[in-house]
């Protein structure tokens, strides 16, 4: 039997690994369901499609920059099992509304001035959500599992969680919108059943949760509308006050940093990709929604591919040895899948053509290989990064390690939405700026290189 089967029959891992799997899910169902009706059935230009997916990925991430702080300080000052229980029991509020939103938008009632920013505030909430669920997916795991059972823990959880996005996406495109807001509430109210059956996970060690900013604010303002009126604000900077030390704080540590700043920039390259599939789909392309989902579908198979096959390379060891050459031969494909994309021909009647018979276009399976090949390599890179985070950090910092990668992350990504956001203002074409993409893959070879080396001198002091 090998470690991950044995890993998926076992109570202290399963529940985890199918809570997770049900977050991804129902996100990643909602968001595409979200950005393709609004793509394919409100907007009708280039440039106002590829705005509206910039800005929701936009939204989605900003959560991340500025509540991760906090929420790696609960998961390490509180049990991690009850906040996990408590962040899914919210997620059925956020569907909810998002269902309600998506109703509206499908019936035509308050399309643009109502229903579009409520489902984009959804986006918002739903990234709250994840936020407090992050930290705790993969700190949880040294905390469950034996030394020899994290790395493919984890390589489970980071796999399992793109099959979840593989199949919320492949819903999303391929259902009538009518079953999508169905199938968001229910899969919340699953996904909060389920989040029962994870094990207890006590904080380990002494910690207490403290707000520098508001608890001085709040003993200084003795008057309650100023204090309810100021409470916002302050809180907001006391979570930029709190980002900033965490992130500070894995700087001391040269491996956890070099594989924070790796991670996040492969994550500027995702979210660049994300962002431009939808509208590349339709434009360039000619294909239905179904396509574009085809595409979300193929990048989250070879992230799961990708995740597995490194784990089998580096038999259990934890080591950014081959990361270099993984995002190399990513950023090859990233050309080639521009190339093809420039090559394409249009079909004669410039028609959208369903995934039946956009498949049996002459280029259409050379570029899903291609970006499977995309994905694959990604994977490969990203996956080993991740262990570093919980494998040489303090047992009882393994939150606030992951939290900090989350803040990093999300600005990362939200830079790469402003600057997706920003090319497409100033007109240039979606398919131009895959271009950035490849290019971007360069600086991610060296990023992993300097981590290979920090690892190589760590393994060196400890050896003296």
């Amino acid at each position: 039997m090998t470690t991950s089967t044995h890993l998926m029959r076992r109570k202290r891992f399963l529940p985890l690994m199918v809570t997770q799997f049900f977050n991804a899910f129902n996100d990643n169902l909602y968001k595409t369901a979200l950005v393709l009706f609004v793509v394919y059935s409100v907007y009708s230009d280039e440039k106002q499609e590829a705005f509206f997916s910039g800005i929701a990925s936009l939204l989605f991430i900003l959560p991340f920059v500025l509540f991760s702080a906090l929420a790696g300080q609960l998961a390490d000052s509180r049990d991690k099992a009850r906040i996990i229980r408590i962040v899914k029991l919210c997620e059925i509020g956020w569907a909810s509304l998002g269902a309600a939103g998506l109703y509206m938008a499908w019936q035509g009632i308050m399309v643009h001035t109502v229903a579009i920013p409520l489902l984009l505030f959804v986006v918002f909430l739903a990234a709250v959500q994840s936020s407090f669920l992050g930290p705790i997916k993969y700190a949880i795991l040294p905390q469950h599992l034996k030394k020899d059972e994290v790395l493919p823990g984890t390589g489970l959880v980071e796999a399992g969680t793109y099959i979840a996005i593989l199949l919320g996406t492949i819903l999303a495109g391929f259902i009538d919108v009518e079953f999508a807001i169905v199938l968001v509430v229910v899969t919340a109210i699953v996904g909060y059943f389920v989040s029962r059956f994870v094990p207890d996970a006590p904080p380990q060690g002494d910690h207490e949760l403290h707000f520098p900013l508001i608890e001085p604010y709040a003993e200084t303002v003795r008057n309650p509308l100023l204090r309810w009126l100021g409470f916002v604000p302050v809180a907001l900077a006391d979570q930029v006050v709190m980002s900033w030390r965490l992130v500070k704080k894995t700087m001391d540590n040269r491996e956890i940093w070099f594989a924070i700043i790796a991670i996040s920039f492969f994550w500027t390259i995702g979210a660049l990709l994300f962002i431009q599939f939808p509208p590349l789909a339709k434009n360039q392309l000619l294909a239905t929604p179904e396509v574009a989902s085809l595409f979300l579908v193929i990048f989250s198979i070879g992230i799961a591919v990708g995740s597995v096959a490194i784990n089998a390379l580096l038999k259990g060891d934890v080591s950014a040895r081959f990361a270099p050459v993984c995002v190399v031969v990513m950023g090859g494909f990233l050309l080639g899948f521009y190339i093809l994309s420039r090559a394409w021909i249009p079909n004669e009647a410039g028609e959208l053509l369903p995934i039946e018979q956009w498949v049996l276009e002459p280029l259409a399976v050379p570029l899903l290989l291609i970006l499977l090949g995309i994905s694959t390599a990604g994977g490969m890179f990203v996956v080993p990064l991740y262990a570093f985070l919980t494998t040489r950090c303090e047992h009882n910092a393994a939150s606030r390690t992951i939290a900090a990668n989350n803040i990093v992350n999300s600005v990362s990504m939200v830079l790469g939405s402003a600057i997706a956001i920003g090319m497409t203002a100033v007109g240039i074409p979606v398919a131009e700026q895959l271009l950035l993409a490849a290019a971007m893959t360069v600086v991610s070879a060296w990023l992993g290189w300097l981590l290979f080396s920090a690892e190589k001198e760590a393994a060196a002091q400890l050896a003296e």
